[in-house]
């Protein structure tokens, strides 16, 4: 993206897991992050992983001693849930005070796992760490007490929508972490948009808090940035960048120059 002043800013659309044989990256991505004296994330990834912040995710994902997720969702969903740890070897007593948001994130990884995907091959991680080791300035959309709320505090009714609609992207998830991986590598934003958003079906208010208000926030916070007068690198999931409504979107609506390379 060109700015007033033809200071660079440089959008990346991240898969937060990857396969361990989906580097090295396009050329263009890492001319664009050696061109960069910033490199922007989404959250602080090293803080993530923070004991202190690992432990309140873990207090916010459980119900109270004596409560369990079962007592707590429809029939039908109980039986898929069911069914679904079962396949994925997750015990019923070590995972049942789970609330819905913190299983659904839960099965998710575990199935993507199954699957040969892994965070430690994420876009966001592998750019976190050369960051560091080339010392470039790093930042910041969001806090991370903000995106443990995100999910952690979802009302209830969302949270179970939450898990239903993991439920039913697990069904699919072989083809559909294949599938988004070639059109990412390709660059075919339209197909990646149709299959990304194809799960939000039937979840507008889910799309709204994971994608489009925090997408609104993000656009004025890289305006900011602007004035820093520097060729800017930011990193955040690639839902945010395709599609209506989508950072790209809103600069593009804004007036800026957004080309793709």
């Amino acid at each position: 993206m060109e700015t007033p002043q033809n200071q660079a800013v440089f959008l990346l659309g991240s898969l937060h897991v990857l396969k361990n044989n989906a580097y090295p990256l396009a050329q263009a991505i890492n001319e664009a992050y050696s061109q960069s004296q910033k490199v922007v994330f989404e959250t602080d990834l090293a803080a993530m992983m923070d004991p202190a912040v690992m432990a309140k995710m873990m207090a916010m994902g459980l119900y109270p001693e004596g409560q369990t997720l079962f007592q707590n969702i429809s029939d039908e969903m109980r039986s898929s849930l069911k069914k679904k740890m079962t396949d994925l070897g997750m015990p019923k007593e070590h995972f049942g005070r789970f609330r819905p948001w913190f299983m659904a994130v839960t099965l998710t990884a575990l199935e993507l796992q199954r699957l040969g995907f892994s965070p430690d091959y994420g876009i966001d991680v592998h750019f976190y760490a050369r960051a560091g080791s080339d010392q470039k300035e790093i930042g910041f959309l969001e806090a991370v007490d903000f995106q443990l709320d995100l999910l952690g505090k979802m009302n209830v009714q969302d949270q179970n929508a939450f898990l239903g609609q993991t439920l039913k992207d697990l069904d699919v998830a072989a083809q559909m972490a294949d599938d988004m991986l070639k059109n990412w590598e390709k660059g075919d934003t339209n197909n990646l948009y149709a299959i990304l958003f194809k799960s939000f079906e039937g979840y507008p208010q889910i799309e709204h808090r994971l994608l489009g208000r925090r997408n609104i926030d993000w656009v004025k916070k890289i305006e900011q940035m602007m004035a820093e007068n520097k060729n800017i690198f930011i990193i955040v999931g690639a839902g945010h960048l395709i599609g209506p409504g989508s950072v790209v979107a809103l600069l593009k609506d804004k007036g800026y120059k957004v080309k793709q390379k």
